[in-house]
């Protein structure tokens, strides 16, 4: 897997990137580039922002890994290939920025967890939006419980598209791997409300103060 540095959506041309910490958001399944894109000028200034988009062709978008429903081991398969991407992407356009945040909905905020848990030194911080954690251990997991980044999770109650057994997991994981602010929305579907939005940009301005 490889992530497409032609499809990447930058919020400031190569000049302006320089000296600046970058925020990397990370679309949900069958979604693009262009979604979470569209947050962008309600985010803090301070970082360089970027929008990734997925290797995986899904029915009329893109996707991190198949849904778990299909072949939970293939899927987790993916998920890890696509985690390595992102990490090579890094490597190639960014390998000596100081500090890389995440914000991730759905797939891409499991997406985000991944990142921690590959390299808990090298993200300061994760926000993932009706996102969730993925199972098994990972060789990092020991030592992300040590670092404990920032994380915020928002979710609604009224989300039907992440099972309820996810949502568990996660917040048992969660806790015990990162300092969590986590929020929950009455009503609120698989999506974005302006209250959440207000909320992420408020931790986000926290996280670059």
């Amino acid at each position: 897997m490889r992530i497409d540095d032609d499809a990447v959506l930058w919020s400031a041309g190569p000049a302006d990137r320089v000296g600046r910490p970058l925020l990397v958001l990370l679309h949900g399944y069958n979604s693009h580039e262009g979604d979470l894109f569209g947050l962008a000028p309600y985010l803090p200034l301070e970082p360089v922002i970027a929008s990734l988009r997925a290797p995986i062709a899904a029915d009329y978008g893109h996707a991190w890994f198949d849904l778990a429903g299909t072949d939970a081991r293939r899927a987790l398969g993916q998920a890890d290939a696509a985690t390595t991407a992102i990490v090579d992407w890094l490597d190639r356009v960014a390998p000596d920025v100081a500090s890389v945040g995440l914000v991730g909905f759905s797939q891409g905020g499991a997406m985000a967890l991944e990142l921690l848990r590959r390299d808990p030194q090298r993200f300061g911080f994760a926000a993932t939006l009706a996102g969730f954690a993925l199972p098994g251990d990972r060789a990092g997991d020991a030592r992300l419980a040590e670092v404990r980044p920032p994380v915020f999770w928002g979710r609604g109650t009224a989300d039907e598209v992440i099972p309820a057994e996810e949502v568990a997991l996660t917040q048992a994981w969660l806790p015990a791997h990162a300092d969590v602010d986590a929020r929950i929305y009455e009503g609120l579907g698989h999506s974005v409300s302006e209250r959440e939005l207000g909320d992420l940009v408020a931790w986000l301005r926290a996280r670059y103060s």
